[in-house]
């Protein structure tokens, strides 16, 4: 392969995990205000799963992967921040393509930030996607204040586990949800009430809330509006179609609101301030190399995975 050349995750149209292919790429050029990274490690989260799938927000040129973390290896014109060496971390682009599943990535400077020296590539690649989307939920969106009282779903997910740690960082009383396996991990990671939802029925278990962070949907939403107290907040981050629960809110003096996550500097520097204080950290379930993408999308795809799996690019 060239120097001018990269593997890169192509796909054979639409469909399972087995249309994942190592494809040889060009290997882009950063334009104005953007950097090129070597990518050091890419996540896998449900959205690229469902943009395999369908093409999703991408139509038919799907080229997968939010997450990133890595090292600039040059900038383009306007951008002063960032210099080749410096090891960055986020989640370029979305809702368009990215293409970090990949050995070089550009994005616009501003959609990343400098990757925390505690954190590993492989940690930080957990990060930007789904650390975005817990902050723009809790902090954001919700406005978790000390003292509330707060139920995230899958909370020992990749969204879940992180949403755990900003609410309690924020000084709320956590509630999750998630199998009796990650009762002990959601305790480490600060929840102060765990809820085993095989067994029990979480709106029976929780009530008299000031939000719900929900990224599981269907029955869970009209559920989850049932706990919140009025004026709480119920946020919803499993599809469009969740959207509809905002007119049901109303009606009931609540709140809900389907959130996407976007690009977002000062929220990457926000978490990246609370991973040096010690307050948050990234649980990654799988590690595997970029050849085994099939296998990482099957993993993903059970919902079983407790925090990131996570795909190494770089040796």
């Amino acid at each position: 392969m060239g120097s001018n050349k990269m593997r890169a995750i192509g796909q054979d149209g639409f469909g399972g995990p087995e249309v994942l292919r190592v494809v040889d790429v060009d290997r882009p050029q950063p334009g104005i205000s953007e950097v090129l990274v070597r990518v050091h490690a890419t996540a896998v989260n449900p959205t690229d799963l469902w943009h395999r799938t369908t093409g999703g927000l991408l139509g038919t040129t799907v080229r997968l992967g939010w997450d990133v973390s890595g090292v600039v290896e040059e900038t383009g014109l306007g951008v002063t921040w960032l210099r080749p060496g410096d090891e960055v971390f986020g989640m370029p682009r979305l809702p368009e393509a990215a293409g970090t599943y990949a050995d070089f990535v550009t994005s616009p400077a501003r959609h990343l930030a400098r990757k925390p020296a505690r954190l590993s590539h492989v940690e930080a690649a957990g990060l930007g996607l789904a650390g975005l989307t817990a902050w723009q939920a809790v902090v954001d969106t919700a406005d978790v204040q000390p003292g509330q009282r707060v139920l995230i779903h899958a909370a020992a997910g990749g969204v879940g586990h992180l949403a755990v740690q900003i609410a309690k960082s924020r000084g709320a009383h956590v509630i999750g949800t998630a199998s009796p396996a990650k009762h002990d991990l959601l305790r480490d990671l600060g929840a102060d009430e765990v809820i085993d939802y095989t067994a029990v029925k979480f709106d029976d278990a929780a009530t008299d809330l000031d939000a719900v962070i929900d990224p599981i949907g269907g029955e869970y939403g009209p559920r989850s509006l049932s706990t919140l107290r009025p004026g709480g907040i119920l946020v919803s981050l499993a599809s469009p179609a969740e959207a509809y629960l905002a007119d049901e809110a109303r009606q009931q003096g609540r709140r809900a609101g389907f959130l996407l996550v976007q690009p977002d500097h000062a929220g990457l520097r926000s978490l990246a301030d609370l991973v040096d204080k010690g307050e948050l950290r990234v649980v990654v379930d799988t590690v595997l190399p970029l050849e085994e993408v099939a296998r990482a999308h099957e993993l993903v795809a059970t919902g079983r995975s407790a925090g990131k799996v996570v795909l190494t690019v770089a040796p």
